[in-house]
C-alpha cells in the first residue's frame, strides 16, 4: 500500500498499523435510511487504509493520497469547521471525546482506492480513523458505538442529514450475505446467498466526476421528504410536532396514498420515493432469500428509475450509464451508488459476461461522453467483511439487535 510508503517518507520511520473500512453499495434502500426506512445492502473488498503511529501529546496530523492539504488539530481541542476533506476527521475525534476521554493522537496517512462519489467514502474515512484512534488510546468499540459515533460525526459535525445506512454496511456486513437493515431501530438481519443463486460480482462503473454530499442538493432532498411527510401528518390529524423530528416511517402509505394529490408535486415525488423504495427494500430481501437474484436486479433498476424520477438525483453522466446498464446483457440489476450526485454506479452482473460488460459499457458511455476519456473506470469487486469490534454484541441465527 503507499499509505505505508508515504507515511515513511514523511515521518522517516514504519507505521504502527493499519487501519481498514471498506467501501459499501446499496443496490436497494437508496435515500430512506434518514427516514428510518429499510436498506439492503453490503460491504465491498476496496475502501480506506490508513497508516498510522501514536502521538503520546494528544496531536493529531492527517494527511491524505487524495486530497494535498495536511490538516492537524488536538484530541482535546478539536476547534471549528475548516470547509476541508477532515472535517469528518474532526466531526469523529469529538463524537469520540463524548464517550471516551482521549490522551493520545496519531499521526497518519490516508489511502482511498477508489475515487470519491457514492460508495461511502465519508463514512469508510471516519471508520478507518475512529479504528486508528481507538487503538492508540486502547479503547474496544462495540458495533453500535462505531455506528452512532461515526453517524454522530457526519451529521451533526459536518452537517449532512443522513440515516445510519453507510455506517451500518460498513460495520455490520458479511461476505457473501445481504444486509437487510431496519433504520428505525437497529435490527437487521444477515441473508446468506442462496445454494440455488446463480453467481455474481459487484461492478463499479465511475463516471468520472467526483462528488461529496456535502453542498450537493442531497439535504435539500430530505427536506422536501420530510415537508411532505409533515403536511401529510397535518392533513390526516395526526400530532405533526416538531418538523426536524419528522420521519416518513410515522405516516402509513394508506395515509399518504389518500392526502399525496394535496401536496407540492416536488414533496409529493419525494414521499413516493421513500415509501415505494421501503417495499422494495422488503421484497427485494425476500427475492434475495429465494435465491432469485434476477427479481433482486429488477428491483434495483426500478429503485435507480424511482430515483431519477421521483428522487430528481443523478448527473446526466450518471444517467446515461444507468440506461447503458440497463441495455447490457448479463446485468441483473444496478442503479447510482449513494445519493446519485454525481459519482459511480453500480450493478449485480454474472461474472461470465463480466469482460463483454466492461467492453460494452465503456464502450457506450465514452461514445455519449467523450471527454471522459482517462477519467471513466470500472472494477469489478466482491462482497466483504465489515468491521466487527469485539465487546458485547448479540448475534442469533444471522440476526443482530442493539445492545441498550
Amino acid at each position: 500500500m503507499r499509505c505505508e510508503q508515504v507515511f515513511n517518507e514523511l515521518y522517516g520511520k514504519d507505521a504502527e498499523g493499519i487501519a481498514f473500512a471498506p467501501y459499501r453499495v446499496c443496490p436497494i434502500g437508496a435515500q430512506v435510511d434518514h427516514n428510518l426506512g429499510k436498506i439492503t445492502g453490503f460491504a465491498i473488498d476496496k475502501g480506506v487504509n490508513i497508516a498510522y503511529r501514536a502521538s503520546p501529546n494528544g496531536a493529531v496530523e492527517l494527511n491524505s493520497l487524495q486530497f494535498s492539504k495536511r490538516a492537524q488539530w488536538s484530541v482535546r481541542e478539536v476547534g471549528e469547521k475548516a470547509g476541508d476533506w477532515a472535517d469528518y476527521l474532526r466531526g469523529a475525534t469529538l463524537a469520540l471525546n463524548k464517550a471516551y476521554t482521549l490522551s493520545a493522537g496519531l499521526c497518519g496517512v490516508i489511502e482511498g482506492s477508489l475515487p470519491i462519489g457514492g460508495l461511502s467514502s465519508s463514512a469508510a474515512v471516519i471508520l478507518a480513523f475512529l479504528e486508528a484512534l481507538c487503538a492508540v488510546n486502547d479503547l474496544n468499540l462495540t458495533p453500535p458505538e462505531l455506528i452512532d459515533i461515526a453517524f454522530d460525526a457526519e451529521k451533526n459535525y459536518v452537517g449532512v442529514n443522513l440515516g445510519k445506512l453507510d455506517q451500518s454496511c460498513e460495520v455490520l456486513s458479511v461476505k457473501d450475505h445481504l444486509l437487510y437493515l431496519d433504520c428505525a431501530d437497529g435490527s437487521y438481519e444477515l441473508i446468506p446467498a442462496a445454494p440455488a443463486m446463480k453467481p455474481f460480482k459487484i461492478a463499479l462503473f465511475f463516471s468520472g466526476l467526483e462528488h461529496c454530499l456535502a453542498g450537493s442538493k442531497y439535504n435539500l432532498r430530505v427536506d422536501e421528504l420530510r415537508a411532505g411527510v409533515y403536511v401529510l401528518k397535518a392533513l390526516s390529524g395526526a400530532d405533526y410536532g416538531r418538523f426536524g423530528e419528522t420521519n416518513a416511517r410515522d405516516v402509513s402509505f394508506e395515509v399518504y396514498n389518500e392526502y399525496k394529490d394535496c401536496l407540492p408535486l416536488p414533496w409529493a415525488k419525494r414521499c413516493e420515493h421513500w415509501y415505494t423504495e421501503f417495499q422494495r427494500a422488503e421484497a427485494g430481501a425476500e427475492a434475495w432469500r429465494r435465491g432469485d437474484i434476477e427479481e433482486y436486479g429488477r428491483l434495483s433498476f426500478e429503485s435507480g428509475w424511482s430515483s431519477i424520477h421521483n428522487w430528481e438525483s443523478g448527473a446526466p453522466e450518471q444517467i446515461k450509464l444507468y440506461e447503458i446498464m440497463r441495455e447490457t446483457d448479463g446485468i441483473y440489476g444496478g442503479r447510482f451508488s449513494g445519493a446519485g450526485f454525481k459519482g459511480f454506479c453500480i450493478a449485480l452482473i454474472d461474472p461470465a459476461k463480466a469482460g463483454y460488460i466492461q467492453e460494452r459499457v465503456e464502450r457506450a458511455y465514452l461514445t455519449a461522453f467523450p471527454e471522459m476519456k482517462g477519467k471513466y473506470g470500472c472494477w469489478l469487486c466482491e462482497s466483504a467483511d465489515g468491521i466487527r469490534a469485539n465487546g458485547k454484541w448479540q448475534r442469533e441465527n444471522g440476526k443482530g439487535k442493539r445492545d441498550n
